[in-house]
């Protein structure tokens, strides 16, 4: 992908923020990063995840003003999540680290996030609380 400073009105090392601070949203990997000789354009290659690339270029545009120029996305690998999506707290140290209960501990696990999303995607029922705290809710209305 690159990036060109000559537009979005600001300096390139703001635009060059602003684009790391959206790969490293979307958990992308830099792998190196140049200045094409000659040229105000920076080339930026990274690993990017396939489920975090959609809708990656608009949101590139929008942060970086228009300075991130052409996203340019190649497969390059399979990889493994190493996180189990079934996962559960079971011993106290992992339900100091993770949470006591299923919900609060899937938060930060990877690959649950993917799966429920690809469900929620085809249709398919997903695990999720629709009510979190049900004993602070009340009924606005009033009787008389």
């Amino acid at each position: 992908m690159t990036c060109s400073s000559g537009r979005g009105g600001g300096t390139s090392g703001e635009q060059l923020g602003k684009l790391y601070a959206v790969l490293s949203k979307r958990r992308a990997d830099v792998l190196c990063d140049d200045m094409l000789e000659g040229t105000q354009t920076y080339v930026i290659t990274a690993n990017l995840p396939v489920a975090e690339s959609f809708g990656f270029a608009e949101d590139l545009r929008k942060q970086t003003s228009g300075a991130a120029a052409s996203p340019q996305l190649l497969f390059s690998h399979w990889q493994l999540i190493e996180d189990d999506p079934f996962f559960v707290p079971s011993t106290d140290k992992e339900r100091e680290e993770f949470g006591d209960t299923v919900y609060e501990g899937q938060i930060k696990n990877i690959a649950r996030q993917y799966m429920e999303a690809v469900r929620v995607r085809k249709g398919l029922p997903v695990e999720k609380k629709i009510v979190v705290h049900a004993e602070k809710q009340r009924n606005l209305s009033r009787k008389k």
